[in-house]
């Protein structure tokens, strides 16, 4: 196989590339890896995520929530607030209301 990025010499790195391309600055960031355990999609880091400037009222499943989570993901957020919406209270005010 040939290096994806200097169509050169021979792939003997990760992702496709070469030695030099490999440890070229900048040049492994342009090749996503081609394991099946490397780490893939928005917000896969490691730390301590900051949380969420606000909360939301959108139920959990919700398509309002669902674009919530994947808007906080992409801003490398907590997916959760503490005082967003939860399940049990919409149960709680279910029950109350019978």
């Amino acid at each position: 196989m040939i290096c994806r990025h200097c169509n050169k010499a021979k792939v003997n790195r990760p992702r496709g590339l070469c030695w030099s391309c490999y440890y070229k600055p900048g040049v492994r960031e342009l090749y996503p890896s081609t394991s099946k355990y490397a780490r893939r999609g928005v917000g896969n880091f490691s730390g301590q995520a900051p949380l969420p400037t606000c909360s939301t009222v959108a139920k959990p499943g919700s398509p309002e929530k669902i674009a919530i989570l994947a808007e906080r993901a992409r801003l490398k957020q907590s997916l959760w607030h503490p005082d967003d919406a939860r399940l049990e209270d919409d149960i709680c005010t279910t029950d109350q209301a019978a």
